[in-house]
């Protein structure tokens, strides 16, 4: 038998930028063995300033522009952080975040990117919409255009700092965007011409644009101070404005100089040709935040794609110990400027040209790059191995969290068994939490419950381990009092099991020093993949040491789930690479809600019965509550469901334990005719980390619901009711 291979180094990519997201993709096609790459960045989308104008102007929707960070890494086999860098400790090998603990590297590549620079003029930074972050600027950019739609009467006056290419191409975006809206653009240059560097017909190309859209340029109007809606140009005239965007010369990132690693005069970091930190063999840059000193050139994207295949090789030549190579840059490249309505500037030298057939050659340029990221190469095939007579064809690979869990009916006929065969010493009921016999101090509760990795960042799956493993103290009307760890890490080195182990074990640290319980201790170990989980024991929430029961509950009670469903779908078609990047960190989000707070209000408004949705999905959850007699009425559309969900419903993507809980259901379930057949699947969707359903006395149940939003549970909602079994049918829970 093969041993697994052991993880020996780590790269750290910190930003999604053009370089680092090509480079992945050739790093992802080219795998070194022992490596664990990981990329950080802000979002999980990063835009591609190419077509960043399109997206303003309406040629182009969010995902045409933006890169899926997240899904490119789950191709890609790394590791995807949601996080903001904050430092770097050279010394350390050490990256600061804010929010989370510190992240060490063995090699570490930065494609951050720059900022508009906005410490020289007084106000601006109070004041003014940078375009960069791109993030940002986009909210800031879709709130305004809800507040012009239908607008009528005074012109509402935008105002665009600079006098460069993104200016010139936003401006024009913009009033293409609002063309027939009462709007007034001006452009704030403070240089005598526009477009310096750009030959005399492209710029006389793009004043006539900006003339035909009705922006008015103000050149030699260099902006001295800026206030709320005013700003002061350095001749001593003022102008008004209603809101001002700031594209002007780029800026670093300000940790990078406080780095102590070696930069340019202006803060950015300094590297050779070969990408190389000056100061530091183990650190890379690329892309806007770099400066090659012996070769120095404008902070423009082009460079940052062709940058790429240099930075990745060197990357791997540097992990392996080879030769690396020198990136040189060319000194004329070709500029294609967006003109606002499906028109286009070409510039390089001597050569220009525009029109639509300009903006078609950009289009395809554009849409082909992009291409590289939406159209992924299929995985490398797995190893083949002979099957055994008349077994199945290999299914979808098995899902993570709670996805990952023993279908209900082996786990119930095998704990059946065993309970008849030892009945003073196995029960087979199905609470979330047992108690134990009255202690000298009152009642305790205890619950375990371990997970697949369902995230590859593995603070994350710490603070979701912990949570869930709480869940079930939570759905029982009970407080934490201290957790037992069991930790599988994939076999590494020493100092990867460490930073593993600590990254893991933060993570629920975060969250169990927010319930106030203590991490006693537990059990680790090395294994073929990750897995964590937690015992954890409790006593009731209640002073009067009343707690919540999964079963029970009368016929008339209303059934409340506090949390949106559908994890296992966005996981599955995460690891299918069918999901968007937005839906995952949304599910992530949901997961992450500590389900204490509900729990008190169901205690609170007298609840009846409650569990929380886990492995077994809704319906199978229902039925352990339902017990043997009960029975209950469901609205479909009552359901919350994730976004993204309702999408992959209709796709039909299903977790890998989707078969198992529909089998386990038997039959049980009723639908009305007429309803989505489809969408009705989502109760069978595992859940890891889910909210809880509380059978309360019908009278009580919006009193409840309301209270569940006030509390932050914005998707609480009564989904159904408890009804009399059909003496004449099977069926036990209705579905309409």
């Amino acid at each position: 038998m093969l041993a697994a291979a052991e993880l020996r180094r780590e790269l750290l990519l910190v930003g999604g930028g053009h370089s680092h997201a090509l480079a992945l993709r050739w790093l992802a096609m080219r795998p070194l063995e022992g490596v664990r790459i990981t990329l950080v960045s802000p979002a999980s989308h990063t835009p591609y300033s190419g077509m960043l104008p399109g997206l303003v102007a309406g040629h182009y929707g969010f995902t045409d522009s933006h890169i899926d960070l997240a899904r490119l890494c789950q191709w890609a086999g790394a590791r995807f952080v949601a996080g903001e860098v904050t430092g770097i400790d050279p010394a350390q090998r050490r990256l600061t975040l804010a929010g989370r603990p510190a992240m060490n590297y063995d090699l570490l590549s930065l494609d951050i990117g720059s900022q508009p620079e906005l410490a020289s003029v007084p106000g601006a930074a109070e004041h003014v919409v940078p375009v960069k972050p791109v993030a940002g600027f986009w909210r800031r950019w879709q709130a305004i255009e809800a507040e012009l739609a239908g607008a009528s009467g005074t012109a509402y006056r935008i105002g665009i700092v600079g006098g460069g290419a993104g200016s010139v191409e936003l401006a024009l975006a913009m009033a293409r965007r609002l063309a027939g809206r009462p709007v007034a653009f001006d452009l704030w240059c403070g240089a005598p011409c526009l477009l310096a560097g750009y030959n005399r017909r492209t710029r006389a190309a793009v004043t006539r644009a900006l003339a035909d859209a009705g922006i008015v340029v103000h050149l030699g109007a260099r902006v001295a101070h800026v206030q709320r809606g005013r700003l002061q140009l350095a001749q001593g005239s003022q102008a008004a404005f209603d809101v001002l965007f700031w594209c002007t010369g780029a800026a670093p990132a300000e940790w990078v100089a406080r780095s102590g690693l070696a930069t340019d005069a202006a803060g950015f970091l300094a590297v050779h040709d070969t990408l190389q930190s000056l100061s530091d063999e183990c650190v890379f840059a690329a892309g806007d935040i770099a400066t090659q000193l012996d070769n120095p050139r404008p902070k423009a994207g082009v460079f940052a794609v062709r940058q790429a295949p240099v930075l990745a090789h060197n990357l791997r030549a540097a992990l392996l110990g080879l030769p690396l190579k020198p990136y040189r840059p060319q000194k004329r490249f070709l500029s294609l400027l967006s003109l606002g309505d499906k028109r286009a500037a070409a510039d390089r030298g001597a050569f220009s040209a525009s029109g639509r057939l300009v903006w078609r050659w950009k289009d395809h340029i554009d849409r082909s790059f992009m291409a590289r990221f939406t159209d992924l190469p299929s995985p490398m095939p797995a190893v083949s191995r002979q099957r055994l007579p008349g077994s199945p064809a290999p299914a979808q690979a098995p899902c993570g969290g709670c996805g990952a869990k023993v279908g209900a009916s082996p786990l119930g006929a095998a704990l059946a068994a065993l309970s008849r065969q030892y009945p003073q010493h196995c029960a087979a009921e199905p609470e979330d939490a047992v108690r134990l016999p009255a202690q000298p101090g009152g009642m305790l509760l205890q619950s375990v419950d371990v997970l697949r990795q369902i995230v590859a960042d593995p603070w994350l799956m710490g603070r979701i381990a912990a949570q869930h493993a709480l869940s079930d103290l939570y759905a029982c009307g009970a407080r934490p009092l201290s957790a037992l760890a069991a930790v599988t890490l994939p076999f590494a080195s020493e100092t990867l099991l460490e930073r593993e182990l600590y990254q893991l074990l933060d993570g629920a640290l975060h969250e169990f020093r927010a319930a106030d319980c203590r991490l006693a201790g537990g059990h680790s170990m090395q294994g073929a993949e990750l897995s964590l989980g937690f015992a954890v024991t409790g006593t009731p929430l209640a002073a009067s040491g009343v707690t919540l029961a999964k079963t029970g509950g009368a016929e008339g009670d209303a059934l409340v789930l506090t949390s949106a469903l559908g994890s296992g779908l966005v996981f599955a078609a995460h690891m299918q690479l069918v999901a968007d990047g937005r839906d995952v960190q949304a599910a992530l989000q949901a997961m992450l809600q500590s389900n204490r707070a509900a729990a008190e209000l169901a205690l609170d408004y007298g609840a009846n019965a409650c569990t929380d949705i886990t492995g077994f999905g809704l319906l199978g959850h229902l039925l352990e509550m339902l017990g043997a007699g009960g029975a209950a009425e469901l609205r479909l559309d009552a359901i919350p469901l994730l976004p993204g969900v309702a999408a992959l419903l209709q796709a039909g993507v299903a977790s890998s334990m989707h078969a198992a809980n529909v089998g386990a259901a038997g039959g049980i379930l009723r639908v009305a005719p007429g309803l989505d057949a489809r969408l009705a699947q989502i109760l069978y969707d595992p859940q890891t980390s889910g909210g809880l359903l509380v059978s309360v006395p019908g009278d009580r149940a919006q009193a409840l619901c309301n209270a569940l939003r006030a509390a932050g549970y914005d998707r609480s909602a009564i989904i159904g009711t408890r009804t009399a079994p059909d003496p004449e049918s099977d069926w036990r829970v209705s579905l309409r």
